[in-house]
């Protein structure tokens, strides 16, 4: 069973985060190399899984389009948000306070060589954790991440919300980037982009706070996420 150093970053600036992950991440490819020919169970290997929560900013994935920020620079400097494009997958997507962000840093060698395999793990640790708050959710095909629906009414069709985004880059089987969970997440500044790039008239974005009517425990939701992400990955967090 591998081991994955966890970590809980608490509240810390998207360029600080993603310097500290993106270090993290080519110390694991350094060590690939230096075994380069060796069977990966042969050596040591540090996988790390950071959790944090970010002042708010936006993030463009590499397929992203410009046109789904709906914000100007001077616009985005007015309102205290930062911006960055950045090379993960996916298009453009909001960070912020109340949002559970996680990085996983795995040599997939180590688990399995399976891109798709990795994104759907994510979203079964999320939607094991939403299903202790007897919140279903679910996956759509067409699109990365994890979905719950709302009741259609007579006069209005059923609304699909998506509540955690996925968005990774791998280079040498090791992963980058990772997830966001919206928790107690302000859904109004996904107001200012088309949030992934979808815009659909059934489709939006919600949080856990939201769809129960109350804030909640931050510290919770992150040990359920934990546990969860040990059943699914089979491994073990250790600080």
């Amino acid at each position: 069973m591998e081991i994955v150093r966890y970590k809980d970053l608490g509240r810390m600036r998207y360029q600080e985060a993603w310097d500290y992950q993106t270090s993290l991440h080519q110390a694991l490819i350094a060590t690939k190399m230096a075994h380069k020919g060796m069977p990966p169970e042969s050596y040591t290997q540090e996988h790390h899984l950071l959790l944090v929560e970010h002042p708010p900013v936006y993030t463009l994935g590499k397929s992203g389009s410009m046109d789904h920020l709906l914000l100007s620079e001077q616009e985005l400097s007015e309102r205290g948000i930062e911006f960055f494009p950045i090379n993960r997958g996916g298009d453009i997507t909001y960070h912020g306070p109340g949002q559970i962000v996680g990085y996983p840093i795995l040599d997939l060698e180590r688990f399995f060589t399976d891109v798709h395999l990795y994104v759907r793990n994510i979203e079964e640790v999320i939607i094991r954790t939403l299903a202790d708050y007897n919140i279903e959710s679910y996956r759509i095909k067409e699109y990365t991440g994890v979905w719950t629906q709302t009741q259609g009414t007579a006069t209005q069709a059923p609304m699909q919300r998506k509540i955690c985004a996925i968005g990774v880059h791998l280079s040498r089987w090791t992963t980058l980037h990772g997830w966001a969970f919206n928790v107690n997440t302000e859904l109004d500044y996904f107001r200012n982009i088309v949030p992934c790039g979808i815009n659909d008239d059934d489709k939006t974005v919600t949080s856990m706070a939201q769809l129960l009517g109350r804030e909640m425990d931050m510290e919770e939701v992150k040990q359920k996420i934990k546990k969860y992400f040990e059943e699914v990955f089979q491994c073990r967090l250790e600080e």
